[in-house]
């Protein structure tokens, strides 16, 4: 049976971004593509094979070096031609569907340091305008921080603050939140609890979401699906190249 173009959100062909800095190239190569509405997607491998670089084109933070085909899928199943907004250099049209339909939860949690906590899990809601109705009290009660919302994020530990930083992701109701080593940072244990609230919380809401980690083994227990990718480096070391699909 033919899928129907509503359940995919991502569909990229032929995608690549180069980079070359004083005589040495990094490639990244995306021959094929597809992520459906409400998966979860793991992206595994060590520092420096590409990870956060198909997580920033995922974004629309990157651009690529070429497309052959990128489109992307909103609200309703409108599909909206990434490539072609590219080429035409339409970046604030970029920027407006990443802050309508994604979060972001980076390594570090990049919190806002002036914000009270309530006002950092509300800031990706209030970029868009959107009423005060308890749902940043929601989240703050599901992730563990309701005692903490008065408080600057240098007042919690690491881990609280990476919760707080899928609280802000979370909080627009996305339809996909891109995770860059969200549990870099914490220690073994803590990863794990993180990582499967994280989880079960993006499950509930039916969203899409797109994790990079160099940790296998508690990514795969919650059910993620790996995307294959392999690297090669030539044999003077000058040129690395990291191809992924599925």
């Amino acid at each position: 049976m033919q899928e129907s173009p509503s359940e995919i959100i991502y569909q990229l062909k032929d995608v690549a971004k180069t980079r070359s800095s004083n005589g040495y190239t990094f490639g990244l190569r995306v021959p094929s593509l597809r992520i459906h509405r409400g998966e979860k997607i793991a992206l595994i491998g060590e520092s420096g094979c590409g990870k956060s670089t198909l997580l920033d084109m995922l974004a629309f933070i990157l651009q690529p070096s070429d497309i052959g085909s990128f489109s992307f899928h909103g609200d309703r199943g409108s599909e909206i031609d990434i490539g072609l907004a590219w080429r035409k250099h339409k970046r604030n049209r970029l920027a407006a569907l990443r802050k309508a339909h994604m979060g972001y939860v980076m390594q570090t949690g990049g919190l806002l340091p002036y914000l009270d906590i309530y006002d950092n899990i509300n800031l990706s809601r209030q970029m868009l305008g959107m009423k005060d109705d308890g749902t940043v009290e929601l989240l703050a009660k599901e992730l563990g921080l309701t005692r903490h919302l008065k408080k600057l994020p240098d007042a919690l530990s690491t881990g609280e603050r990476q919760r707080v930083a899928i609280g802000r992701a979370l909080a627009h109701q996305p339809a996909i939140v891109i995770a860059d080593e969200p549990t870099a940072s914490v220690d073994p244990f803590a990863a794990e609890k993180i990582m499967s609230l994280f989880i079960g919380m993006v499950e509930e809401r039916n969203i899409t979401v797109i994790v990079a980690s160099h940790a296998w083994r508690h990514i795969k227990q919650l059910g993620l699906r790996r995307l294959a990718h392999h690297t090669r480096r030539s044999a003077d070391g000058r040129l690395t190249e990291t191809v992924v699909s599925g």
